[in-house]
């Protein structure tokens, strides 16, 4: 059995880390293993939305597995944080929304998974930090880009920099977790987001995280690329079918493809 399990229902696919006895931490093959799964999961026109989530309570992640990255020459450490990248960049740039579902600890390269995700659920025990600075290290999954960018500078330095973790309702406070549940509701919340958001138009989904993931200091060139996306959509069969069922009262019916 590989790292990590994929189930896939109702549009949904599920994609869980399953290193419980190493609080699934990262490696290379987990990594290599993932790149796999989000390859198949993007040709996969009957999943539309994907949560993330580690097994067991105690972590989502807790990092990188350390006794491997001792064994590291400087090279290959910088060929595995390149790897991670990538991956993590296919998350962040994917056509379809990820959720992460965080129970427990969400340290280093597993904090860095969460905000590579769209939207993140927090169990009440969730666990949240960069904390590489205590080994000498700094962040190198896309932390110390993407944190600046969801939290802002000033807070994502101060994290970074002390290394410290910071419990689920401070999460929520500086906007790094959507929501907070229940640790024993984390997976049923993030399923049932994903659930709703897999009944939406899968071209409008897409086209929504590319308008938002767009969104830069110029305004003007925003606006002319939303509505660029408007007409693509405006376009579509789904735009289309959308329309009219509401001018006519029904459900919409979405090609799903």
């Amino acid at each position: 059995m590989g790292a990590l399990l994929l189930e896939k229902k109702d549009r949904v696919g599920l994609l869980t880390v399953n290193r419980p006895e190493v609080l699934n931490a990262l490696n290379a093959g987990v990594i290599s293993e993932l790149d796999e799964m989000i390859t198949a999961l993007e040709k996969d026109k009957e999943v539309k939305v994907v949560v993330i989530t580690g097994a067991g309570d105690k972590a989502f992640v807790a990092g990188a597995d350390i006794a491997a990255l001792q064994a590291m020459s400087s090279s290959q450490a910088q060929d595995f944080v390149r790897a991670g990248q990538r991956v993590f960049g296919r998350i962040a740039e994917s056509a379809k929304p990820y959720i992460a579902a965080v129970n427990g600890y969400a340290l280093g390269g597993g904090c860095e998974l969460a905000i590579a995700c769209d939207i993140r659920i927090a169990g009440e025990n969730a666990r949240f930090g960069l904390p590489e600075v205590k080994l000498g290290l700094i962040p190198g999954f896309g932390g110390t880009q993407r944190l600046p960018r969801i939290i802002g500078k000033a807070r994502a330095l101060e994290l970074i920099w002390t290394g410290d973790s910071i419990k689920a309702d401070e999460a929520w406070r500086i906007g790094l977790v959507n929501r907070v549940v229940p640790k024993d509701k984390v997976l049923e919340a993030a399923l049932e987001l994903a659930g709703q958001l897999a009944q939406k138009s899968i071209i409008a989904l897409a086209n929504i995280k590319k308008a938002v993931l767009s969104a830069g200091p110029d305004l003007e060139e925003g606006l002319f690329y939303e509505a660029k996306l408007f007409s693509g959509c405006f376009e579509s069969a789904d735009g289309r079918e959308g329309i009219s069922a509401f001018l006519e009262k029904r459900e919409a019916k979405f090609q799903d493809k």
